[in-house]
């Protein structure tokens, strides 16, 4: 289903987002799994592409395989980086005859022996009006070709220090056709609604979905902060995880629980969709669910949850 579809079915979206297992078992397991997530009832799930590329593979075939979940929608990563234009159309066009209806474009960033060589595309913007060109050549089965939609750094942009321009940045995705906006991680409720806040001061009127990742260890939250490059730990959610003293389980209830709150203040504030980011496991993501006390997104959908 064309994104824009979704929101006008939907009015608000939630979605997981997936990486693509290293091996086939885990592959299959993950597809397995599926089961459990597809309960839940989910818009869209996305997975996730690989610096320059580098799970291209993978990401398409797992996309493929979801797309036969009857329950699943899924949508593709596609990063700038390493790519020239006659490989993204290539893509494109597999993706299209896939009958996958949405992309997510994102810069990406290069691999770290690839010399800083970023293909044909500089920004996410140049692949966004690609992808808009492609759509033009009518070999989409849908007439508006694929739904596009693009990043959003509710903590600011790691390698955009300059706020203003990175809010020009994000308007220029938009206007290239980008018909969402899925943003990081964040754990500071404020920090996104303040994002949000200028986005609409900037002009940019797409469906803006907040981007959750519930802390379930320790390490996991310093592998968070790495790949984020530079997530933001509110002092009160530190001090919190410092109560446990390092206990694995206690950490993991800590981090469920300040989630779904987001989550629970996300949806006061008429967020337009929620997006988790699940590392592949259902479990916390259904625990939120249970603790906000529905059983799938219909219900949590409903704007007097």
């Amino acid at each position: 289903m064309h994104l824009r579809d979704m929101f006008a079915r939907e009015g608000r979206t939630f979605s997981f987002e997936f990486f693509p297992p290293r091996s086939d078992a885990a592959a299959r397991e993950l597809i397995d799994s599926m089961s459990e997530f597809a309960k839940l009832r989910p818009t869209f799930v996305s997975v996730t592409y690989g610096a320059g590329g580098s799970t291209r593979d993978r990401t398409h075939n797992l996309v493929v395989a979801l797309r036969q979940v009857e329950e699943i929608d899924p949508i593709p990563h596609l990063t700038c980086v390493g790519h020239d234009e006659d490989q993204v159309h290539a893509i494109l066009r597999r993706y299209a005859r896939a009958g996958l209806s949405n992309i997510m474009t994102l810069r990406g960033d290069p691999p770290k022996d690839s010399g800083g060589d970023r293909g044909s595309f500089r920004q996410a913007s140049d692949l966004v009006r690609f992808i808009q060109r492609f759509n033009a050549s009518n070999e989409h089965p849908d007439r508006r070709g694929f739904g596009v939609a693009v990043a959003g750094f509710p903590e600011g942009h790691p390698l955009t220090p300059n706020r203003m321009l990175e809010m020009d940045y994000l308007k220029a995705k938009v206007d290239a056709g980008a018909d969402a906006i899925v943003t990081q991680m964040f754990f500071e409720n404020r920090d996104f609604y303040d994002f949000r806040e200028r986005c609409e001061l900037a002009g940019i009127t797409v469906p803006i979905l907040a981007g959750i990742m519930p802390v379930t260890s320790f390490k996991g939250m310093r592998k968070m902060a790495e790949l984020a490059a530079g997530a933001r730990y509110p002092a009160s959610l530190l001090r919190a995880v410092n109560r446990t003293k390092g206990q694995e389980e206690a950490v993991r209830r800590v981090g469920v629980h300040w989630a779904t709150e987001q989550c629970r203040d996300l949806l006061d504030h008429d967020v337009a969709g929620i997006h988790f980011y699940t590392l592949n496991r259902s479990t916390a993501t259904r625990e939120i669910y249970a603790t906000l006390g529905v059983s799938d997104s219909l219900a949590l959908g409903a704007h007097g949850a």
